[in-house]
């Protein structure tokens, strides 16, 4: 049984600082750059009854019980998982362990955090620490029989098995042989709706919101589709990167869109980026990507779905479509702390379209902003044309029309939470 990294020791724990709420980030080689100073409220998860309170507070020890039951754990990872719980629930947030592959890393990161409440911290960086503590307890970095194994892999494998995802694949086969503008609007609509699959709503929801087809306008709170398809011409030569959140059943509508963008020569190449390791519950890494591309090549050979799967693995031989996952992805920081290595990359792009909720709190900044604050304010920093896709799951929100914003607030709805609305925005500005 491997040692676990994060058994906190007490005689290593840094000191409480009265530091700000948000730190810059760290000048090192792994998260260069600093976020810039906040003008609206970092969000944090004190406020009892909020949503990023019922998270840390709900959510997350429900999680840890789903991961305890799905696996045949050993005594002291059940020791770290307690340990885990009561802190993150009742105690303070304390480092990682001395053996830590990243403690040091962690360390810089959470200055001024330590010795505090996970409460009390920006809501981002808690639920990223969360995460890799979860994963240090299972002892999935240390070498040993667990090293590399995905603590939410079986909830991903049920999800990729699920008759939903053989209903949603048949579905497609409507699609064949339409033209590409016909073709277009609706799996940018699939990609885009696909987010409801997102595992971790799941656990709140009950299942609940489930992933819907287009015609969902009427929930859509703004709408900037027409800009990202201008973008994107036929025979454009455009090379497009694509920033995933989770895997499963948003994965394989991401694949697609990726596929109807390739096939329809509206991009030259795709760069899809996802998570260097297991993270946010559903979030997609290679191995996921791995399971969706043979999800749909297994798929019935004479479907639509099937001849998708083909395409896309050729495309990835070809060059095509290539697959990275950045360290940064993992990071507990907005995207205006991205190193100098992403931005590059970022820059060569025709358009960069970030994938759901957690990557819209990063592009734009996890904090209270005024809804009415313009989108393009928030994402002037990008390198380059940027889009956002995002079922609505988190408090974060920007570029309301003001009347859609007041209709929004009396309708008392959960609109910014409940995953009932979605957005697509973006700033096609060149830089």
């Amino acid at each position: 049984m491997p040692a676990h990294d994060d058994a906190p020791d007490a005689a290593d724990t840094p000191d409480a600082a009265d530091a700000p709420v948000t730190p810059e980030v760290p000048d090192t080689p792994e998260a260069p750059g600093a976020s810039t100073q906040p003008s609206s409220p970092v969000i944090t998860s004190s406020e009892p009854g909020s949503f990023p309170w019922a998270v840390l507070a709900e959510r997350h020890p429900v999680l840890i019980q789903q991961v305890r039951d799905a696996f045949p754990l050993a005594p002291a990872q059940h020791a770290a998982l307690d340990a885990l719980l009561a802190e993150a629930t009742e105690g303070v947030i304390g480092p990682l362990g001395a053996d830590a592959h990243d403690r040091e890393r962690w360390a810089a990161w959470g200055q001024g955090y330590f010795g505090r409440s996970w409460f009390d911290v920006p809501f981002l960086w808690a639920e990223s620490y969360f995460y890799r503590k979860l994963l240090g307890a299972l002892g999935h970095f240390t070498p040993g029989p667990w090293q590399g194994i995905d603590p939410f892999g079986p909830f991903k494998a049920a999800e990729l098995a699920g008759k939903l995802v053989d209903e949603e694949l048949a579905a497609l086969d409507e699609l064949a042989g339409q033209p590409a503008d016909v073709q277009a609007p609706a799996l940018l609509a699939g990609s885009l709706w696909g987010n409801r699959a997102d595992l971790g709503f799941r656990i709140d929801s009950g299942g609940a919101h489930e992933s819907t087809a287009a015609g969902s306008d009427s929930r859509l709170v703004t709408d900037e589709s027409a800009r990202l398809w201008a973008l994107l011409p036929t025979g454009g030569a455009a090379t497009v990167h694509l920033v995933a959140d989770n895997a499963g059943r948003e994965l394989i509508p991401d694949l697609v869109l990726v596929d109807h963008l390739l096939h329809s020569e509206r991009a030259a190449d795709v760069v899809l980026h996802v998570k260097p390791h297991p993270y946010y519950i559903s979030d997609a890494t290679m191995s996921d990507v791995i399971d969706s591309l043979r999800r749909l090549t297994h798929a019935p050979a004479a479907g639509y779905a099937a001849e998708i799967g083909r395409r896309l693995w050729a495309a990835t031989a070809a060059g095509r479509l290539t697959v990275r996952a950045h360290e940064f992805f993992c990071a507990p920081f907005p995207y205006s702390a991205m190193p100098d290595a992403l931005r590059e990359q970022f820059a060569a792009a025709t358009v960069t379209v970030l994938k759901g909720d957690l990557n819209y709190r990063r592009l734009v900044g996890d904090q209270l902003w005024p809804p009415t604050t313009p989108f393009a304010e928030r994402t002037a920093y990008w390198p380059g044309p940027v889009a956002a896709l995002r079922t609505l799951k988190s408090d974060v929100i920007t570029g309301l029309d003001r009347d859609v914003l007041a209709a929004l607030e009396a309708s008392g709805e959960a609109w910014r939470t409940s995953g009932t609305h979605a957005l697509v925005q973006v700033d096609a500005r060149s830089r």
